[in-house]
């Protein structure tokens, strides 16, 4: 079941006509606390899609709330008429799995669900081939031999895998918020980050560049 909270009852009935027509069961509600009222109760969706301006609060609090519960797993995809680069990558930084802008494809809305279940549904182990202990990391059992800056961004990326981290948020968590420096310090360590986990692991990839967000680590 999908559970669908937009307060707009046009946007509403195209999104769960596009999503029922393709055999999902969705759930709708128009208000946060009607959502908080129903996530509460058993069974959980599979899947949330929200709406950010909504008559009793904001939908990324919700997003935030759940990634700090018992429901910190569950799929989340926001639709909002907010597409500035800066509300993309805050959408993601507080948790969502994805972010799609109004007006937006009913038939790509629902390819999106359909990915996002995917990975929910048949999704490997978080991190697979990496092993931490300490500051010591390998990877296939091969040793990783990095820098105090490269530990920090592959300890942020696996804490979250296959979440988007902006440079923002890996510069802040890695360098500290006083630090000088700036998109391309990020962008540089992460160069050579792959390169040692390529030299380690040739038939891997697991960094994705998200281009103008940021990066995921994809096992």
């Amino acid at each position: 079941m999908i559970l669908l909270l937009e307060d707009d009852p046009a946007i509403a009935d195209t999104v769960a006509f596009a999503l029922r027509r393709e055999g999902f069961a969705v759930e709708h509600r128009a208000w946060l606390a009607e959502a908080r009222e129903r996530l509460r109760v058993a069974p959980a969706p599979e899947l949330l899609i929200l709406d950010i301006g909504l008559p009793d609060g904001h939908g990324l609090d919700l997003c935030r709330e759940l990634r700090a519960g018992p429901l910190a797993g569950l799929p989340v995809i926001v639709l909002s008429a907010r597409s500035e680069e800066m509300d993309r990558v805050l959408g993601l930084e507080l948790g969502a799995d994805d972010y799609l802008a109004k007006p937006f494809s009913p038939r790509e809305l629902v390819a999106r669900v359909r990915a996002l279940l995917r990975r929910a549904r048949g999704a490997p182990a978080p991190a697979p081939g990496f092993v931490v202990d300490g500051s010591r990391v390998r990877l296939d059992g091969t040793p990783l031999n990095l820098t105090k800056l490269e530990l920090g961004l592959l300890l942020k990326l696996l804490a979250a895998p296959r979440r988007i981290h902006s440079r923002e948020a890996l510069l802040d968590a890695v360098w500290g918020t006083s630090a000088d420096s700036g998109d391309r310090t990020v962008d540089t360590h992460i160069k050579t980050l792959r390169a040692k986990l390529r030299e380690a692991a040739p038939a891997r990839d697991p960094i994705k560049t998200h281009r103008g967000l940021g990066y995921s680590l994809e096992p």
